[in-house]
């Protein structure tokens, strides 16, 4: 048998032994309460039947399973409850859609507390469409799961690998959906994100000056021929004498691997651009001075869309914020010297504050340096030094002109001369084209920012440390969907998120007369503003 046809249904797993009396019929409310009720007692007299010697770990371990018991008892009887009660919505549905009345048919539904089973009355409409009022109400979806559960396990994907999303909520809850549907509840969610930023509220109280920071990172993707291997029909398990054999039973069968070619890049990267906005806020020192205050209000967007369209964002969310091109408010945008960055900024924000990171600027002076001393000596050192402290103050014309000066010093024959005068040229005209953008002097006095540290760190913690792992592979839509969902759980606003999805669910639902989907394997296409404009 493949790893295929034995993968386990959770939908379809034994329900907990607590509910096993209605597992072939249809419990009524006060027989859940009742055993409810014993359940409770048998937690008391669990607790107190514990001998003297017995140490709290022990007790504590046996009440855990004991309260996830009684949770799952809690649940089965409100939904038993909410089912006698449903008589409303039943005929409401019978009277407007011509739906014929079923038996009540049972379900497994995935808590925080377990799988719960539960009864509700099925109505049989024209054409073979059918419809489950209950869940319609209560806003089930249709996979089997509780909102609440599929949104834990979307959330904790976002900081972990979803086996040890598995495994974690193994850990805590004594049951867990399988690593396959934990991803396509991150798919699911993630069908919501790009209408969710566009739709979110701006926060509350900013500040005077609007920061702006842009970057991006590459991370690795999967090529046409990984995906080929991993579309393949699944060879059965005993065909290798043994677990450890296995992988050279399949090297044998494939044709040896092409070596790259040198500069091949085995990453196959494609880049995602983040855009870091917070606010600064006017406030005074102990000494009265005046100074600006924050970061106020920072958040994060992702997408692996093109560089324009991290613009578009940008400039929707700062008209959001009220930083509008009219509103002549101060508007300061910190980039790496990136020359399509560079551009889009001109094009969006006309009238802002554009800075070349000064961290940026310091590594060419030490890129320069090493081409005139010898690298870990102190004259290279003191170089640098006198090189930053000239841009600091505001003088970076003075530096291109130091640079000219050494280019024209280093004779035009010898070996490594031309490479270092390359270098140098190449250097130089980097920092003369941005030298409206390095008046590191007046920033200081303005109290503005000088580097774009900000959005380096989201960089690392938003997209390195989750969709960048050795030997990760992604389908780039499918980490599409993920990024942004570790924007907004990065953001603080999940759980405004989830309210949105909740009400969008419920709302689809109401149209089309039927509970929906969440889980999903069709990731959603990368949505490019700057395309459809």
């Amino acid at each position: 048998m493949s790893n295929r046809k034995k993968r386990v249904n959770e939908a379809t797993l034994p329900c907990n032994n607590e509910q096993d009396a209605w597992r072939e019929q249809l419990p009524t409310s006060s027989e859940i309460k009742a055993k409810t009720q014993e359940k409770v007692a048998e937690i008391f007299a669990t607790l107190e039947a514990q001998a003297a010697p017995v140490l709290f770990d022990a007790v504590e371990k046996s009440v855990r399973l004991l309260v996830f018991s009684l949770g799952r008892l809690f649940l089965a009887y409100f939904l038993a409850w909410r089912h006698e009660h449903s008589r409303p919505e039943v005929e409401k549905a019978k009277k407007a859609e011509g739906f014929r009345e079923r038996n009540p048919q049972p379900r497994l539904l995935g808590t925080c507390f377990g799988k719960i089973r539960y009864w509700r009355t099925y109505l049989r409409g024209p054409g073979g469409s059918g419809l489950y009022p209950l869940d319609a109400a209560l806003g089930l979806a249709a996979d089997g799961f509780s909102l609440f559960m599929m949104s834990m396990a979307a959330k904790i994907s976002t900081k972990l690998p979803y086996d040890q999303v598995a495994a974690l909520l193994l850990d805590f809850f004594t049951w867990a959906p399988s690593k396959m549907t934990i991803e396509k509840s991150v798919l699911g969610f993630g069908k919501f994100t790009e209408e969710w930023f566009e739709k979110a509220p701006p926060p509350e109280g900013d500040g005077e000056v609007l920061i702006i920071q842009f970057d991006g990172k590459a991370t690795p993707t999967a090529t046409e021929s990984e995906l080929e291997k991993r579309r393949q029909k699944r060879s059965p398990e005993n065909a290798a004498p043994s677990p450890r054999h296995r992988g050279r039973k399949k090297r044998k069968k494939r044709a040896p691997k092409a070596r790259r070619k040198k500069g091949d890049k085995s990453k196959n990267g494609k880049a995602a651009t983040l855009v870091v906005m917070y606010t600064l806020k006017k406030g005074v020192d102990k000494d009265g001075k005046p100074i600006l205050l924050g970061p106020v209000n920072k958040k994060v967007y992702g997408s692996y869309a093109s560089k324009r369209h991290a613009f578009i964002v940008a400039r929707r969310e700062a008209n959001k914020r009220g930083f509008s091109v009219e509103s002549g408010k101060k508007i300061q945008i910190v980039s790496d010297g990136d020359n399509d960055l560079e551009r889009l900024g001109q094009e969006f924000f006309p009238g802002a504050i554009f800075t070349l990171d000064i961290i940026h600027a310091v590594e060419k002076l030490w890129e320069a340096g090493g081409c005139l001393y010898r690298e870990g000596s102190p004259e290279l050192t003191a170089w640098v030094k006198k090189m930053e402290r000239l841009v600091y103050r505001g003088k970076a014309i003075q530096v291109v002109a130091e640079i000219a000066q050494a280019i024209n010093e280093i004779p035009r024959t010898g070996p490594g001369t031309k490479s270092r005068r390359e270098k140098l040229e190449e250097i130089r005209d980097y920092l003369f084209n941005r030298i409206d953008r390095m008046d590191y002097h007046w920033l200081r006095a303005q109290d503005l920012e000088l580097a774009s540290g900000a959005v380096e760190g989201a960089v690392k913690h938003v997209i390195r440390k989750r969709l960048d792992y050795g030997g990760m592979r992604w389908i780039k839509e499918r980490a599409g969907a993920l990024l942004q969902l570790r924007c907004i759980e990065v953001n603080g606003d999940w759980e405004a998120f989830m309210t949105f999805v909740e009400e969008k669910l419920r709302l689809a639902a109401a149209k089309n007369h039927k509970v929906i989907r969440v889980l999903t394997w069709k990731a959603a296409p990368i949505q490019d503003l700057a395309l459809s404009a």
